[in-house]
Parts: structure tokens; C-alpha cells; sequence
């Protein structure tokens, strides 16, 4: 393929920002329906009767899906064009969202998010791909300033949008608002993005994805198995996870034989790549896992209605925005050790304030917090991508991306089923109310009760209940989010010890080993 010649200049022209667009769009849609589903989690748990731990399995499908096609997305594009690959990917979610609108059961649902996901993940390593080849990547920076502002409209607008849809018409709107978006994206992606000639490339690795994609989600289902039974002797919960440890260990021990592994951990011999992504890692295991209970509280303990709720979440990503560009800047000139350390402080003394949570804490209190965390957030995130891959070679730039990308699915797939598990178990702990079932027969905890009214005064005044049972499960449900809180904050604490081993010296960039070097693929953004 005749070799194009690359653009001194670095403005970005009309013809790149319309292939931006294209790809601004896909993003935006995909990251907008994990915002989008996380202030429904509790109309989930009310419509299909169903406990957190089991809706929450509608994120975690979702992500365990866009970590299983992150890899094969590589491999597709060259085999069939990225072009053709995009426009699937497009339909593959347009379709799961229509068949997530229409689910009759929290099994379905599941089952439909990760069709979702499995177009939603091939639409950000495909569209960086697109975009570098469309803009050079000495223009990468400018790139990621285009893209980033963009894409963090999806954390402040999802739970709004979200919110709005549910309480104007109902939780089926926020999948079914995602078809006319998905088909005019199909038409513009037609006409918009360049033809590309598909390449021979190497095989793909199947036997590894059949090890590591069945392993996490086995494992997963383990651990967020636990709150229903109690106990880990239960084979619900042991011979899942044991059988999906056996996988995932086998998976690591092969990956180190064969030739093109699904993932390159032979890539960990690099000491930035490694130190980057145990912090991230640990990080998003906190800030995700916790970060789905954030509305949660607003609607269960507080009360609101799922659109108030999308907007007290707002300040967190207008925090964000405000210093990812910033952020973006330094990381050109600083190194990311100097930085990053006080963004996650931030992250910390906002956080602090969700460990204290009961049914009366001030929201200008918890929304001063929120914005805070997003400043840290916008200031941690792609600093550190950026680091690593900067360190890398140009042929490994490619396969370093989506290493650290699958683990950070997996870190927001482990930090979702955690969470949600810590939380089932606290709120178990709740005394029952004498006399009172559910309609399967079970006894009602004080808790459960308490938040069943909130969520639906009508039912108190349809059945008389003691204000102070309802105080006293408030003020329980309160103390076991606060409980969940609490263990996301030590981990945020703990994201400091590998955080301390980041660079805090300029180390040269490898991305192009000379002027003659190959262009290397796009890392792909975090999401």
C-alpha cells in the first residue's frame, strides 16, 4: 500500500474533524449507556424484583464484553477494514440496545448488555485507529484534546438523560433513545469515513480468549453469588470461582508461550507500563465500583427522583473537565510521578466525604465533594495512560493499549461485583419487621422497607407504618452504603503505594524511533 505523506503542520483540517466526528459520536454512545444505566440500577432492582447484586450484573456483562472484544478488534480490522468493522460495531450495539428496551427479565437484560458491549468496545479501539490514520500521530495530542472534552459529556449527561427518560416515560427509553442516534451515526460513518484495503494479519489468538473471557466471567459470577447465599462453602459460590481462577491462572502460564497471545504480559518487563497499570487498576476498582452507588444513595436514601439524581451527579464530571485538558498539557512537560499524586488526593478528600454519608447529609456538601473527585479524576486517568505508552516501541504501542484497556475493564467489571456485593451483605444485616413479607413469601428487613417507602411514599400512606422503624431502617441503609464507601476509599488510599514508583523524570518517547519510523497504532482512550 502506497505510503501517504504525513502533514507538518498541526492543525487539524476539515477533512480530519469530520472523521472526528464520526468517531466523537460512536464514543459518546458508548460511554453514554454506562452513565445512562447506572441511575436505573434501583428501577432494575423494583421492576424485575431483583437484589443490587443482580442488577449490577447488567455493568459488569457490559464491561466483561468490552474487555473480551478490545483484542479481537485489532485483529478484525485488519482482516476485514476498519471502516466495514466500524459500521458493524455501530449496528451491533444499535441492535443490543433495542433488545435491552425490550427484556421481560433481569436474565435477558444481562444477556442483551453484552451484545451491547461487544459493539460498544470495538467503537473506541476502532475509531483511534481511524482518527491516527486520518491525522498523523504527531497530531495525537491535539486528538485527544478534540475527543477528551467530548467525551466527558457521557458522565455529566448520562445520569440527566438517564434520569429525565425514566421519570417522563420509563426505564425501556433509555436503550430505545439509542436507535435513531445509532442509525444516523451508521449513515454518517458511510459516508464519512475513507475507504481502507483490508491486510493479511497475524492469527488470532481463540484458545486464549476461551480461557480468559469464561475464567472472569465465571469468577465474577462467584464472587457477586455470595450475598444471596451467605457463605462461600455454597457450590454457587466456590466451584464458579474455582473454576474460573483454574483459567484465568492457566491463561497467564500460556500467555507467556505462545507467539501472539490475546494479551502481551510479556509487555510487564517494562516498569512504567507495569507500574501504570497496577495503579490504574487499583484505582478503578474504588472509583468505578463506588462511583455506580453514588445515584444509588440519591435514590434510596434520599429519595429524589431518577432526573434529580442525574443532576446532583453532574459536578463530578464538570470537575473532570475542567482539568483533563490541564492535565493533557502537563503530561507533555511534567512527569506524570510530580502530578498525579495530588490528583488522587483530591480524588481522597472527596471521597472522605462519601465514608460519613447518613440520611441527612448536606448536598452542597456531597456535591462540592463529587466536583472535587472529578478534578482529581480529570488529572489521573490519561496522565498515566499517556505515560506508559510513551515508553513503549512503536510496534509494541499497539499491543501495550489494549493490554492496559482490558485490565481496566476488568479492574470496573471486579470493582462493579465488589461493590455491589459489600453492599448486599451490609444491608442483609438489617433486623426483619415482624409480620411483613415480600411476594415471594420472605421477610422484609427494616431496611428494605424504609427504602421501598422512599423510593414510593404512596406505600406509607396506603399502609400505615412506624415513622421510627422507617428512621431506624434509613439510618441503617445509610450506614451500609457509607460501610461500601469506606472500603472503596482504602483502596483509593492504596493506589498511592504504586502511584509513588510512577516517573518523576522526562523519559524520551519511543512512539517513533526516528523520522523514518513507522507510524505506531493509536493507543486507545480509557473509558
Amino acid at each position: 500500500m502506497a505510503q501517504q505523506s504525513i502533514a507538518t503542520s498541526d492543525k487539524l483540517d476539515a477533512s480530519v474533524l469530520k472523521v472526528a466526528g464520526v468517531v466523537v459520536l460512536g464514543a459518546i454512545m458508548s460511554i453514554l449507556d454506562v452513565t445512562v444505566v447506572s441511575v436505573a440500577l434501583p428501577t432494575f432492582q423494583r421492576e424485575f424484583d431483583a437484589t443490587y447484586a443482580e442488577v449490577a450484573w447488567t455493568m459488569t456483562a457490559y464491561t466483561l464484553a468490552l474487555a473480551t472484544v478490545i483484542p479481537l478488534s485489532g485483529w478484525a480490522a485488519d482482516r476485514f477494514g476498519t471502516k466495514r468493522l466500524y459500521m458493524i460495531a455501530l449496528a451491533l450495539f444499535t441492535i443490543g440496545s433495542g433488545l435491552c428496551a425490550n427484556a421481560d427479565t433481569i436474565g435477558q437484560l444481562i444477556g442483551y448488555r453484552v451484545l451491547q458491549g461487544l459493539g460498544g468496545g470495538m467503537l473506541m479501539p476502532l475509531g483511534m485507529t481511524i482518527m491516527t490514520r486520518a491525522a498523523g500521530p504527531h497530531r495525537i495530542g491535539r486528538l485527544m484534546a478534540v475527543l477528551g472534552i467530548p467525551m466527558l459529556l457521557g458522565p455529566i449527561g448520562g445520569p440527566i438523560l438517564g434520569g429525565w427518560l425514566i421519570d417522563v416515560a420509563s426505564w425501556h427509553w433509555i436503550f430505545l433513545i439509542n436507535l435513531p442516534i445509532g442509525v444516523a451515526a451508521i449513515v454518517y460513518a458511510a459516508l464519512a469515513l475513507p475507504k481502507d484495503n483490508p491486510e493479511p494479519s497475524e492469527s488470532f489468538d481463540f484458545l486464549g480468549m476461551l480461557m480468559l473471557s469464561p475464567g472472569l466471567a465465571l469468577f465474577l459470577y462467584g464472587v457477586s453469588s455470595l450475598p444471596e447465599t451467605g457463605t462461600f462453602a455454597d457450590t454457587e459460590v466456590w466451584a464458579p470461582m474455582l473454576v474460573g481462577g483454574v483459567l484465568l491462572v492457566a491463561f497467564v502460564v500460556y500467555s507467556f508461550r505462545s507467539r501472539h497471545p490475546l494479551l502481551d504480559l510479556r509487555l510487564f518487563a517494562n516498569r512504567n507500563l507495569t507500574v501504570a497499570t497496577v495503579t490504574m487498576f487499583v484505582f478503578i476498582i474504588a472509583f468505578m465500583g463506588a462511583g455506580l452507588l453514588f445515584p444509588s444513595y440519591f435514590l434510596q436514601i434520599r429519595g429524589e427522583s431518577t432526573l434529580t439524581a442525574g443532576l446532583l451527579m453532574a459536578p463530578q464530571g464538570i470537575g473532570a473537565m475542567v482539568t483533563m485538558p490541564v492535565a493533557g498539557m502537563l503530561a507533555d512537560r511534567v512527569p506524570v510521578g510530580r502530578t498525579v499524586p495530588f490528583a488522587l488526593a483530591l480524588i481522597a478528600v472527596g471521597f472522605f466525604t462519601f465514608t460519613q454519608v447518613d440520611p441527612q447529609t448536606s448536598y452542597v456538601l456531597l456535591c462540592g465533594s463529587l466536583f472535587v473527585m472529578g478534578l482529581g479524576m480529570g488529572g489521573t486517568m490519561m496522565p498515566v495512560m499517556t505515560s506508559a505508552l510513551k515508553t513503549l516501541t512503536a510496534h509494541e504501542v499497539a499491543r501495550g493499549s489494549t493490554l492496559v484497556n482490558i485490565i481496566q475493564q476488568i479492574g470496573g467489571s471486579v470493582g462493579a461485583a465488589v461493590m455491589s456485593v459489600i453492599l448486599t451483605n451490609e444491608l442483609k444485616g438489617s433486623r426483619p419487621v415482624p409480620g411483613v413479607t415480600d411476594p415471594s413469601g420472605a421477610p422484609v428487613s427494616e431496611a428494605q422497607l424504609a427504602i421501598t417507602v422512599q423510593q414510593q411514599p404512596e406505600l406509607a400512606q396506603q399502609f400505615p407504618v412506624d415513622p421510627s422503624l422507617i428512621a431506624r431502617g434509613l439510618d441503617f441503609a445509610a450506614d451500609s452504603f457509607a460501610t461500601t464507601f469506606a472500603v472503596a476509599f482504602a483502596l483509593v488510599l492504596a493506589t498511592f503505594v504504586p502511584a509513588a514508583f510512577l516517573p518523576r523524570r522526562r523519559e524520551p518517547s519511543h512512539l517513533l524511533d526516528d523520522q523514518q519510523a513507522e507510524p505506531a497504532k493509536a493507543p486507545v482512550i480509557i473509558h
